[in-house]
Formats: C-alpha cells, structure tokens, sequence
C-alpha cells in the first residue's frame, strides 16, 4: 500500500465519523489531561523540592470545592457582604487564616464584623495572628487601650478595626470576581499621618460624621435651593423666568438681541424672553415648554437652580419629574379675566399642578400673579385671585405661613428684581418683588446623616467605556471611589466621577442634582427611575406594597383591580390596585370601613398595589423622598399616597 493517500476522492463524512468523540482525548484513557495536571505528571526535576501530586489534588479539593458549595447558597448582596466583611477582618489582623475559616467564622456570627474578631482574637487556635498582631504594635502604645469600633445603629460607614495610629495603610487586593463592597473604596482602616492628607482621608471623616462634613464644605457658600416652576399652560411662565434671568445679567445682550430677530421673524416678538429657557426648534415653534428647562441664578442669600417645568397637560409627567427635584415652588397664574378661570376652574393645570407639588413632599409655595398689567394693575383683580388660591391651597396642605402672593408682568419686568415703578400698582401694594420672595425661602435640612439613596433621572454615554447618570441624592452623602448598588437589578458599580453642573466634586450630599460617571456595569442594566444605594443598607425592592393615598377628583370610582400608571420619582410604572383594606376619615385618619367596594372623590383609603416587576422602594416613616408615589389614569392624577407597608 502507499505511503500517501488519495484525498481528493475521499468522502470525510464517512472516514472521519465518530472522531469527535476522542477529539481531544488520549485513545486509550476516558478523560482529559489539562496542562496543570501535566506539568505535575511530567516533573522531570523529581519530586523532594516539590509537592507529590496526591498532596496537589487533596488542597485543590479543600481550597476550592468547598468554599464554592458554601458560597453558592448565598444570595448576590449576601455575598458582596461576605466579601465586605473578609476585607475588613483582613485589615484588621493581617494574613494568617485562611479565606474558608474566614467565611464560616462569618456566617456563624451572621456577618458580624465585631464578633468575629472577638471570635478569633479569644479561639487559641490563632494564637500566631494574635501574637503577630501584637508585635507590630509600637512599644509606646499601651496595649490595654486597644479595642474594636462598633458601629452605631443604621450607621453606613463606621471604619471597623484597632484604634491605633500607624503611618502604612495595607490593603488587601480583591479580585474583581469578589465584588466586594469595600474594594473600590479608598477609606483607610487606620488613621494616616496627619502630614499625608489623602483622599482616603477626607472620604473617613466624611463617613464618621456627615454633617461635620457638610458644613464644613457648604457652610462658608450660599444656600442651595431647587425651584420649580409650575402654572397652566400660556400663564407666562418660561417669560417671566427669561426676564428674570436677564435682567440679573444670566443672558447676554448678544443673544437677547439675537433672540428678539428671530422671534420677530416668525411673528412672536413676546415670546423673546420664553426663548431662554424654551432652547429646542419644537418649542419655540409651538409656542410650548415641552421639557424642564435648566438655568441658575443667584440671590443675596442663596444660590437658586430654577426647573421650568410645562404647563401643557400632555407633559405633565415631565412636569412630575421635575418637582421630584425641587425643594420649593413658583406657581405661575395669569391674571387676564378668563385666563385664570379657565385654568383654575375649568379642568386647567392650576389646581393639577398645586395638588401634585404638595404630594411630593414641597410645602413652600410662592404665587406669581402674573400679566396684571393686562387688566390696568386691579387691586381688586389681584384680591379675588388671591382669595381664592388661599383657599384652595389651604385645602392643598399648604400652611398659610408658607405661601407668598407677588403681582408682576413678565412682559414688561415690573415687580421682579427691583421694587414695581407704575404708580396704578404703587398706589396699593408695597410688599416686596419676586426675587425678595425667592431669598426669603427657607432651605429644607439636607438629611446628610441617613443611608445613601439617588434616584436616577437619566442615563446617558460618556467619554470612553463609562457612562452617566443623573439625579438627585436623596439621602446621605457619597464619595469618588466608592462602590454602589444599583436597585432593583442588584448590580454593583465604581463610581469613577462626579459633578454638579459639569464642576467636578469629590463629596456630594443630600439635595444635589449630581451627575455619577459609573464603571464595571453594562449601560442595559441601569434604567430610568433605578435607585443607586450603597450595598451595606441596600434600599428594600418589593412588588407588592401597600399605601395610604388620598383619591382626587376621579370621574370612574377606584375598585379592586383597577389599573393605573404609578409615578415613583423618575419611575413611571403601570400598576393593579390589588385591594382595598381601610377607608380612613380623611382629617384623623380613624378606620370608617374595613375591605371598601369602591373609592370615590376626595376620599382617604388604605390600598394594596402589586406590581409586574420588583421595583426600588422605601417606607414614607424611613425615607420620605422615596415613599411617595403618584397614581395616574387617562392623564390625569387621580390619587396621591405614601408607602406604609412593604410586602416582601
């Protein structure tokens, strides 16, 4: 036979057939030999320096096979705890027990940092890192004065460890499939020398006492304050708030010029000043603010990023969006006979606006009385609008104390910066201008002190791999560096970067509108409305809840599994109202009847809402910001409620 075979006629199908089951297999033998393995089976320099293969196998077993079993039970933030917690023993007293020791020392005590090193510094069994611990301590230390920090109840982050004082700070170095909470932060165990001030450093004081830090940052510059301004459609609201802005010197007279051609060209020469706030070709071609508009300002006292929010009632989601920001509101009226009854009386975005504000938590109101130079500055005119809006408002829940009444023309700029000059308005009003109104808001506490909660309004790419969101932090404080959990998909990320209107921050607190650069997640898991919230308090994630909600005007009665479409601070979410359990009084909150057929206008109730996927939320009595939601139908808000229970 020959040595070389005719391949071109070869049917290999046929003559290779069943060659896939040995591919990669020794013929003789039914498993595989991997390249570890063989490095061991083909030692050729002997076997005394080194280990018998036997002892190799036996470690592997012992080391891997049963941490994975133990591991694979826990749940994905039980385990980014667990790791948490290694690294916190770890810095604590050094190497010297091994990683399985460690984890069922951990979840003996529960993930208890504390009993674990009392476990471990009182077990004779680690004797060798007790005594290894204690000679690193300096001779001048009194070794008596050694003890463990326990942190205080729903503290976030207590440094965990010896008080002592050392000038190295060693790290342990987490693989990235640890996703422990602690590996992308830079806080030091121990305190650093107090020439090396680094950004560990500042991060630990920032932690131990939040508001320290918040004053110490914030107390020498003006107050923030967030104002949303809010009115039926064509009340005058983006106008008066482009006047405003230029006459404060905001917009230069280069693009007020610019503004006042363009307008003029398309026949809408009053709409100059609206043209600051409304900048996209649709909105000013419609006449309308379709999106909240952005821009700052300063008072004496305060430092003021005002939201324009639309007036028209197909945005008033974006309108909730933007009072889920705000800390204070400007609610924006026209004063022209007709206009105001129309949008007050006749199913208008007045009332609307005013009720949805309140129940999201603004209770300083100012009232801007708008476009009273149309009716020749009426003091009788302003009078019955004030009359009834006080009494409105009051039925609102906003305390009398709390609203202001300014008249003014956003047209002609009277009565906004500077005390009015027409002498028909002189003659009867002598209160201060609108942006005296705007100083003398109060600045709401900043809740710096509680677990770390922000509420994402938008996501969006940046530069290279990473991207951004933005949002409002809602509670506590967060540094760069750290590492976050983002709820209700449970995934972690590093913070990489943060800014507050593109000026770059290494804190940010409580009421900042912030943008967070994030790193080691994908951009498909982070939506609108998600939740960023450190993984030591996880904020709670339910689908089933239930709420205390005060019913509106609503022309079909609420009955038990009635949709609607739930509003969660940027979350717009379609929801069943599963149950009815109590209708209250409305006024002392007092059970009037127990499992209601139905709920009808301006009645109190108790109700269980059950929703298709688990969503981000918290209990009103914990977090105020994040228990209250907004239930809609058709368009229109039908109902207002706070979350009392959650059903896990």
């Amino acid at each position: 036979m020959s040595r070389h075979r005719n391949i071109r006629s070869i049917n290999v199908n046929e003559e290779y057939e069943g060659y896939d089951d040995v591919y990669g297999h020794s013929v003789e033998d039914d498993y595989c030999v991997s390249p570890s393995e063989a490095a061991f089976v083909y030692d050729r320099e002997g076997s005394k320096s080194k280990q018998k293969i036997s002892a190799f196998f036996q470690s592997v077993t012992e080391e891997n096979e049963e941490p994975e079993s133990r591991e694979a039970n826990l749940s994905e933030i039980d385990k980014a705890r667990l790791e948490s917690c290694i690294e916190q023993i770890n810095q604590v007293l050094g190497c010297g027990i091994s990683r399985q020791e460690l984890i069922n020392i951990i979840l003996l005590y529960n993930f208890n940092v504390e009993k674990a090193i009392n476990f471990i510094l009182g077990c004779p069994q680690y004797k060798h890192v007790t005594e290894k611990k204690a000679a690193a301590i300096p001779k001048d230390v009194d070794s008596s004065n050694i003890k463990v920090v326990t942190p205080g109840p729903k503290t976030t982050n207590v440094t965990k460890g010896f008080d002592l004082v050392q000038k190295e700070v060693t790290r342990l170095n987490v693989t990235p499939r640890s996703q422990s909470p602690a590996s992308g932060r830079v806080t030091p165990v121990n305190a650093p020398d107090q020439n090396d001030e680094t950004k560990g450093a500042k991060q630990k004081d920032s932690k131990l006492d939040a508001n320290e830090q918040y004053k110490k940052e914030r107390g020498g510059a003006k107050e923030n304050l967030y104002m949303v301004v809010i009115g039926h459609v064509d009340a005058g609201k983006s106008t008066l708030m482009g006047h405003l802005l230029c006459a404060l010197g905001q917009v230069n007279q280069k693009t007020m010029h610019k503004y006042e051609q363009e307008s003029r060209k398309v026949g809408k020469q009053s709409f100059m000043y609206a043209w600051v706030l409304d900048e996209t070709g649709e909105e000013r071609n419609r006449g309308i603010t379709m999106d909240v508009g952005r821009s700052q300002f300063e008072t004496e006292t305060k430092l003021v990023t005002l939201l324009d929010a639309p007036g028209h009632k197909d945005f008033i989601p974006n309108m909730i969006s933007g009072a889920g920001q705000a800390d204070v509101a400007l609610l924006v009226v026209d004063a022209t006979r007709g206009e105001f009854e129309t949008g007050f009386d006749f199913g208008g975005q007045t009332r609307e606006h005013a009720l949805l504000v309140r129940s999201l938590g603004v209770g300083q109101l100012a009232v801007a009385i708008n476009k009273l130079d149309t009716v020749m500055w009426s003091q009788e005119r302003f009078n019955e609008i004030v009359q009834k809006l006080k009494v409105f408002l009051k039925h609102a829940g906003f305390k009398e104390s709390d609203v202001a009444f300014v008249p003014c023309s956003g047209l002609t700029g009277q009565n906004l910066i500077r005390k009015p000059t027409e002498s028909e308005l002189l003659q009867w009003y002598s209160g201060p201008c609108l942006l005296d109104v705007i100083d003398n808001f109060r600045t709401p506490e900043r809740p710096v002190a509680k677990p770390f909660r922000f509420s994402i309004n938008d996501v969006f790419k940046s530069t290279g791999s990473n991207f951004c969101v933005s949002g409002r932090v809602e509670t506590g404080t967060l540094c760069l560096g750290e590492r976050v959990l983002v709820c209700p998909s449970r995934e972690l990320a590093t913070v990489k970067g943060l800014s507050i209107e593109e000026v770059s921050q290494q804190t940010v607190f409580a009421g900042d509108q912030v943008s967070v650069t994030l790193s080691g997640i994908d951009i498909q898991n982070v939506s609108i409305g998600y939740i960023l919230c450190l993984p030591q308090n996880p904020v709670q994630i339910a689908s089933n809840f239930q709420a205390r909600i005060v019913v509106f005007n609503v022309t079909v009665p609420i009955t038990k599994g009635y949709s609607v479409v739930m509003h969660h601070q940027s979350l717009v979410e379609p929801v069943i109202v599963c149950k009815l359990i109590n209708q209250l009084h409305k006024s002392t909150g007092e059970i009037m009847n127990k499992h209601p057929r139905c709920l009808s206008n301006n009645s109190s109730a108790t109700v269980e809402i059950k929703s298709s996927r688990p969503l981000a939320i918290e209990l009103y009595s914990e977090c105020k910001e994040l228990g209250r939601i907004m239930l809609r139908v058709g368009g229109v808000t039908i109902a207002a409620g706070l979350i009392t229970k959650i059903i896990l």
